[in-house]
Order: structure tokens, then C-alpha cells, then sequence
């Protein structure tokens, strides 16, 4: 178990580069990856198990502890991005397949990948993990309701459609982690180390099905959908930050609110995307699979650096106090 778990640590912590290389072989090589696409919602449900799994009742207690910090987080999920969406769609003027994919993408919840992100960022890691479960709880009414107000101009939207759907990929699977974990105690933990090799694992699932399902529209409009794509994760990330910092957050706060917003469960939008509208809509998620992870690493180290630097200017000046 210890060799696997090194694995497993391994294969989360290159998590991006895993997305990449499946996301390029399975636009080279469709043929290979076009079978997994019955398969992209049993996928999610596995990853919302494992997340069920890593979830304790620590995580909701903490929103009662800071509940400002918590509902600013998640407000600002569910506005910020969507409305980005919004107005990027309209901007480009995007076909309606892929209008309703974007604005799927910024209807949902925090992705978990955030958490790690803000980990690495060195800022307000229980502040991201606990802002991802309440806007994952959130989802079954927040991500179709959005999606209903945001996207039924381009395409029919079905709530009841929707709501079912996330029930059933996210909510259920959770539900169970959580009753597992309550039942095994800490005998789970063993279990929990090989959680991020299926995580990776399904996400590389997912995106590989989608790309390789649209190689053909990605040639067509591949360079458009993904400079909004880029647009939309980039965008998230500054105004989340800008956010905590005219809320006068600390820098921890800041970083956390700013990764938690420019990231998303793009795995479930791609999955409801194809699901309920086309495959073509699948794109957008998949490209922001794809883009988030390299943004997220990027945004990441240059957060920890930032911190480190405000860190040293502080040794610097209490040195010279004490001299």
C-alpha cells in the first residue's frame, strides 16, 4: 500500500501533465479513447465518492467558525464566474453549442483541484476545501437555476433535467464517502492515500472522451473556444483576488478566494454538458480541464513566492527592530 500510495501522490501531484498527454494522444489518436464516453458520468460519480471519503465534519463546522469568509467564497462562485461566462459568450458571439458549454463551465461548483492549487499557494487551505463542499452541496440547485436564467437564450434548458443529473454524479457519491468514512473511522485513511491516482484517472477519462468525440469541431474552433476559455479562468482568477482584497482579507484569504473562483468542477460540466446538450458543448469543459491545471500551477508558484517575499520583508524588518 505505502508503494502505491507514493504513486498515487505522484500521479496527483503531475496531475496537469497527465490531463495534457491524454488530452493531445486522444486528439491524435480519437479512435482509441471514443469508448469512454457512456462512461464520463460513472467516472464523476467515482471522483465525488473520493471526495465524500475526504470530507470530515470538521470541513461544514469550519462555516459556522467563519462564515463571512465561507458565503463570500461561494457567492462568489456562483457570480462572478457565471457572469463572466456570460459576457464572454456574448463578446465572441459563440455558436449556441458552444454558449450554453462556457456558461455550463461557469455555473458550476469550486473544482477540487483548487484545493490542492491553494495548498501549493500557500494560502487558506481549509477555507478552500470547506468553500468547494458548500458550493458542491450547492449544486443541484445553483448550477441548473444559472444555467436555466443564463443559457435557455441559446438552447432549451431543463432544471429538473439538470437537478437530477448532479444529484445523482455528485451528490449521491458524496453522500456515500460520507457515510463510509463515518462507518470505517480512520481505517479509511489507508484508502484515502490512493484517492488522487483515481481522481487523475478519471479526469483523464473525461477529458480524453470529449476531446476525442470533437477532434473535428476543436479544428474548426479550437483556437476561438480555447482564447475564451483562457479568458475565463484568467479573468476569475484577478477578480477573486481583487475581491478579497478590497474585503480587506488577509493574503492567505486572498489567495484561496482567488483560486477557489478561477477554478472549476469542469469534469461535471463536461459530463452534464454532453449529457444535455451536445458533445460539442463537452468542449469548452474539456479545454478548461485541460487550461486550468497549467494556469492553476503557474498562479500557484507565483502566489507561494509572493508570500515568501512578504515573509522576508518581515524577518528583514523585525531584524532591524531588534538590532
Amino acid at each position: 500500500m505505502n508503494a502505491l500510495g507514493r504513486l498515487s501522490q505522484f500521479v496527483g501531484s503531475t496531475f496537469g501533465i497527465w490531463v495534457i498527454i491524454f488530452a493531445i494522444l486522444s486528439f491524435i489518436a480519437p479512435g482509441g479513447f471514443t469508448w469512454i464516453a457512456p462512461y464520463i458520468s460513472l467516472l464523476l460519480g467515482i471522483i465525488m465518492f473520493g471526495m465524500g471519503l475526504t470530507l470530515k465534519p470538521a470541513d461544514f463546522k469550519r462555516v459556522l467558525k467563519a462564515p463571512k469568509l465561507v458565503l463570500v467564497v461561494v457567492l462568489a462562485q456562483y457570480t462572478i464566474m457565471p457572469l463572466l461566462a456570460l459576457g464572454l459568450v456574448v463578446l465572441f458571439q459563440l455558436p449556441p453549442e458552444l454558449a450554453v458549454g462556457v456558461i455550463l463551465v461557469g455555473c458550476t461548483p469550486g473544482g477540487t483541484s483548487s484545493n490542492v492549487m491553494t495548498f501549493l499557494a500557500k494560502g487558506n487551505t481549509a477555507l478552500s476545501v470547506t468553500a468547494t463542499a458548500v458550493s458542491t452541496v450547492l449544486a443541484p440547485i445553483l448550477t441548473p437555476a444559472l444555467t436555466l436564467l443564463l443559457a435557455s437564450t441559446w438552447l432549451p434548458v431543463s432544471f429538473m433535467d439538470l437537478f437530477v443529473s448532479i444529484i445523482q454524479i455528485v451528490l449521491v457519491p458524496i453522500a456515500l464517502g460520507l457515510i463510509v468514512r463515518t462507518l470505517l473511522g480512520d481505517r479509511v485513511e489507508k484508502g484515502i492515500a490512493v484517492l488522487p491516482i483515481i481522481s487523475v484517472v478519471g479526469i483523464v477519462g473525461v477529458v480524453a472522451a470529449v476531446v476525442s468525440n470533437n477532434t473535428e469541431a476543436i479544428m474548426q474552433s479550437g483556437l476561438l473556444i480555447f482564447g475564451v476559455v483562457m479568458l475565463h479562468n484568467v479573468l476569475g482568477y484577478m477578480v477573486g483576488f481583487l475581491l478579497g482584497k478590497v474585503l480587506r482579507f488577509d493574503l492567505a484569504d486572498q489567495k484561496a478566494v482567488s483560486i477557489e473562483v478561477g477554478m472549476q468542477n469542469s469534469g461535471l460540466a463536461a459530463a452534464l454538458s454532453a449529457a444535455h446538450f451536445s458533445p460539442l458543448s463537452a468542449v469548452p469543459a474539456a479545454l478548461f480541464s485541460v487550461w486550468h491545471n497549467i494556469s492553476g500551477s503557474i498562479v500557484a508558484t507565483w502566489m507561494s513566492k509572493h508570500r515568501e517575499d512578504k515573509e522576508d520583508e518581515k524577518a528583514v524588518s523585525s531584524s532591524k527592530v531588534h538590532i
